[in-house]
């Protein structure tokens, strides 16, 4: 995401949890059945539907090719983050803080785990993909001086042997108590080129290569997250429609009765 949009986006979900979290302090049993109650919820429930479409267009590749033809693939991905927290905070206050139906209850729970795993998945894999782009290309400036190292110790048969010596874990760990922090008089006197940093530098490779094995991990995780994701949503519409539908049911019965 955009600066602009991480900001606004995450105002959005704080603003949904402090809603959300107000039930304590606020009720309201007859504002869902009022008329200000039922704008709030359709709107909120049309709102929900947009990340739906989003994820029909995003699969099937005719409706994609027809619609990115007015609009594109992060023009829609952007209707689709905005609608799935804005319509989540208009269903928060169609429900005036009354959470006693199990149906109403699992909807709301559900619905909040949504758009909270959406936007940890949303901006962490991002993040990410960000930082495993930045280490790679660290390691890549890692690797070149450590090339050109290996270079000069073909050289210094002396110093390649004194290095070995601290291959161990631990002793690596002892290495700059020992090492000398200057080359030999003979060789270079460059700061890379030092035992002392020798070892450093192979300690910052291997520091660095874990780092992308460990964000690569990561990143594998939130793909599976990100299907989880599609589940409950699929999970959460499933509810949505079974609200509307006994809303409406009951809703007309007590029109038609009074």
């Amino acid at each position: 995401m955009k600066e602009r949009e991480k900001i606004v986006v995450t105002g959005l979900v704080v603003l949904m949890l402090i809603t959300w979290l107000g039930f304590p302090f606020h009720e309201s049993p007859r504002f869902a059945g009022s008329s200000w109650g039922g704008v709030f919820g359709v709107t909120g429930a049309l709102l929900m539907l947009v990340p739906l479409a989003y994820m029909i267009i995003k699969r099937v590749k005719r409706l994609k090719k027809a619609v990115t033809k007015y609009a594109s693939m992060r023009t829609l991905l952007a209707w689709h983050i905005y609608a799935g927290v804005t319509g989540p905070i208009l269903v928060v206050i169609h429900s005036g803080h009354k959470y006693e139906s199990p149906l109403g209850v699992a909807l709301m729970a559900m619905m909040l785990l949504v758009v909270v795993s959406g936007f940890m998945g949303r901006y962490l894999m991002k993040q990410i993909s960000t930082e495993i782009r930045e280490k790679n290309a660290q390691l890549g400036e890692l690797v070149k001086i450590y090339d050109h190292t290996k270079k000069e110790l073909a050289d210094r048969p002396q110093e390649t042997l004194t290095i070995r010596a601290f291959a161990g874990f631990f002793s690596r760990l002892a290495a700059g108590f020992f090492l000398p922090e200057k080359s030999s008089p003979q060789s270079n006197d460059t700061a890379a080129s030092s035992p002392r940093e020798m070892v450093r530098l192979a300690e910052a490779i291997a520091d660095v290569e874990y780092a992308i094995a460990t964000h690569e991990e990561f990143k594998m995780w939130f793909g599976k997250w990100l299907k989880f994701h599609i589940v409950i949503s699929f999970i959460l519409y499933g509810l949505l429609a079974l609200h509307v539908y006994f809303a409406i049911y009951f809703g007309l019965r007590w029109f038609m009765s009074s």
